[in-house]
């Protein structure tokens, strides 16, 4: 646009009535967002100079794609890029879309279901759920922090889920070769007479919350509630030089034993939940209840996605940028 007639366009505005002015907004809104995400996706592009096919430095300008976002030829394989090629999201064809997925899972707020959020931004419901994966393997599983000084760990636990399992279906189907799977149904509980599950059973996943007075803090699944299970994985978290609360798991007393650290133990009744004045676990408590809060909108999402679940609770606890996970990806 040119400056006189973007002068005009500024000029025109105080003639608008209240319903226009809502509508440029809602406009600019939409085309902002657009800018943000191909000026995230070129950041990347200026960042990462080489071809993505033989490595060379010097390339030159080669147009734009159908997103509007800058393309370049390689001067010594002549083959063309962005600075989507090559990356998890170089194949998706709304990129400001994307990024406002990107900001509903990042965000200060709680996330909308995947219903909500494909209804706002009319597109299928599958391709927010698509979209959503796409971001879990980008953001990976992390990497362990580093603990020291007073270390507090528990477990808490997530209801095991086979949402999108077609077990039953095969089974139903072809019973004299597909056997009968091993947890039934939820309505079998009612149909058939079956007793119901109360508490802790062998379908409650343990997740191992660990914190310290540092802020340092992690999420892991474990694979059972054995306290070798959990003596294992605390194991490489926990120094020499620290102090360990839990509560009495065999898995905590053992480990404390085996390194010779200072442990206390504490309950969860009134009086035996702090020792000494000062050792308690109600920081990882605190982590157990942002957990709950979190996966509590997604009504039991399903085991074999929960390492992302959980992954992407730690994300958003970090406070990551959807610029962050651009460029990551």
């Amino acid at each position: 646009m040119l400056h006189h007639d973007f002068r005009r366009f500024i000029d025109a505005l105080d003639e608008l009535n209240p319903a226009q002015i809502e509508d440029a907004q809602t406009k600019i809104r939409d085309l902002r967002r657009k800018t943000e995400a191909i000026s995230e996706i070129e950041a990347r592009t200026n960042k990462e100079h080489k071809c993505p096919f033989c490595g060379e430095d010097r390339r030159q300008k080669w147009g734009r794609t159908r997103v509007k976002i800058q393309r370049y030829r390689c001067s010594s394989c002549h083959k063309t890029y962005s600075g989507r090629t090559g990356s998890a999201i170089g194949r998706i064809h709304r990129p400001d879309l994307f990024m406002v997925v990107l900001w509903d899972m990042l965000g200060t707020s709680a996330p909308k279901s995947v219903r909500a959020l494909a209804h706002q931004l009319r597109l299928n419901k599958y391709t927010v759920w698509r979209w959503r994966m796409l971001v879990f393997s980008i953001i990976g599983s992390g990497t362990a922090m580093g603990f020291s000084g007073i270390i507090e760990a528990d477990e808490t636990y997530q209801r095991e889920s086979r949402k999108g399992s077609r077990e039953w279906v095969r089974h139903f189907s072809d019973p004299q070769n597909v056997s009968q799977p091993p947890r039934p149904r939820w309505e079998d509980f009612t149909t058939q007479g079956l007793k119901m599950m109360r508490g802790l059973s062998r379908w409650q996943l343990p997740i191992l919350t660990v914190a310290d007075r540092g802020g340092a803090r992690l999420f892991r699944r474990l694979p059972n509630r054995k306290g070798a299970t959990v003596e294992r994985a605390m194991n490489p978290l926990v120094p020499g030089d620290a102090v360990l609360c839990s509560d009495g798991g065999n898995g905590y007393k053992n480990l404390a034993a085996a390194r010779g650290l200072e442990h206390f133990v504490v309950g969860s009744k009134p009086g035996t939940r702090v020792a000494a004045g000062c050792y308690h676990i109600q920081n990882v408590n605190s982590l157990h209840a942002s957990y709950g809060r979190f996966i509590k909108p997604f009504c039991g999402p399903a085991t074999k996605n929960l390492n992302g679940y959980i992954r992407w609770l730690e994300v958003r606890m970090e406070g990551m940028q959807p610029a962050e996970i651009i460029l990551a990806s």
